[in-house]
């Protein structure tokens, strides 16, 4: 299923960031969850939604990435191709260099062209253990208060 071709519908274009991610999320869950009710795989999400860094594909709409969703959990995997042409992307995006020239000079200098993914470890315990909430499995507990200045 693309990610694309959901969203499109949705009018994603006039939302801010905030409120498309929510959507997003509120899509996948449903699909996830309630149509499917098993692991989905979601691909080609739209280039308004993703970051800067990934791969386009020939159709310049969309990126070359993927989530893998679990019901009950959300997003397991995600994963992408990441763009050689990456200063001509972010001049088109209006991203400015200063802040990032660190991640620049790592892609220039330290990496070749690839693609990766994540996986997200509390969730993979979530589906491992079956616990219900996320806190549960979280090997490092944070709560408030406790982090010391």
């Amino acid at each position: 299923m693309t990610s694309s071709t959901l969203m499109d519908s949705r009018n994603v274009s006039t939302m801010n960031s905030q409120k498309r991610n929510r959507r997003l999320q509120e899509l996948q869950e449903f699909l996830c969850e309630r149509k499917y009710k098993r692991p989905l795989v979601v691909t080609d999400f739209s280039t308004k939604i993703k970051s800067f860094y990934m791969k386009q594909n020939p159709d310049g709409k969309t990126v070359q990435a993927m989530d893998i969703l679990v019901p009950g959990i959300g997003e397991m995997i995600g994963g992408s191709a990441n763009l050689e042409k990456l200063e001509a992307n972010m001049d088109a995006k209006g991203i400015p260099k200063e802040g990032l020239s660190w991640y620049l000079d790592l892609r220039r200098f330290g990496s070749a062209p690839h693609a990766g993914f994540g996986l997200g470890f509390e969730r993979m315990l979530l589906l491992v253990t079956g616990m219900a909430n996320i806190r549960d499995v979280i090997p490092f507990p944070r709560w408030p208060k406790h982090c010391q200045t």
